[in-house]
């Protein structure tokens, strides 16, 4: 069982007071975990450090007891989906090249992972500012799967699209948990909270 751990966090921002200290986190494989905060307690800050975008002042992140920073070099088993798509493509390539920049992948899983998302083949050889947030959410889906993670970390990833792409990539997000996948998930509404999440995680009662 590939546990997801986060022991003993803390961070702080440069300059800036402590934004938690002491944060406990597993999560098991298939779980759909909420984070929930008031605005500005840190909930992006933990979801980018799960993510291995940052690092943490104090403690430890891990996949199955191994430490994410040894992960360098290698597709990281845990993704990121951003609240801002076009933050996961390089604005100066096309978005083939970013979808590839992980290693080779096999036609066949690019093929599927695009029809699954239904993301068109033709999408590929544009640049990020040709895309709208919703193409570009929908590749952001295909990118972070390519690598085949364990876990998934959703920093309020749906929040910009229109009603109907977010009920469908909540729905394929669903899925993926059935399929095994873990996933970590913001949202502010708690109405998608209270239909997504078997547990809960209240990042400010967890702060030490």
């Amino acid at each position: 069982m590939m546990a997801l751990v986060a022991s003993g966090i803390a961070y702080r921002h440069p300059g800036g007071g402590e934004l938690f200290s002491g944060i406990e986190l597993d999560v098991n494989p298939g779980e759909r975990v909420a984070i929930a905060a008031p605005s500005g307690a840190g909930k992006t800050t933990l979801c980018r450090i799960l993510a291995g975008y940052l690092r943490p002042m104090q403690g430890t992140v891990s996949i199955d007891g191994i430490d994410i920073s040894l992960f360098a070099g290698r597709p990281l088993p845990v993704q990121l989906l951003w609240q801002q798509p076009e933050l996961a493509f390089d604005p100066r390539a096309r978005i083939s090249t970013s979808l590839l920049d992980a290693g080779p992948v096999p036609d066949e899983s690019l093929e599927r992972l695009l029809d699954r998302f239904d993301a068109k083949a033709a999408w590929l050889k544009r640049y990020p500012h040709e895309l709208s947030g919703g193409e570009l959410m929908r590749l952001s889906m295909v990118r972070a799967l390519l690598v085949e993670p364990a876990y998934l970390i959703a920093d309020e990833a749906t929040a910009m699209l229109d009603a109907v792409t977010q009920a469908q990539l909540m729905r394929e997000m669903v899925r993926l948990t059935e399929e095994g996948v873990g996933l970590v998930f913001v949202s502010h509404s708690p109405s998608l909270v209270n239909r997504v999440s078997t547990r809960v995680f209240n990042l400010s009662s967890a702060k030490l």
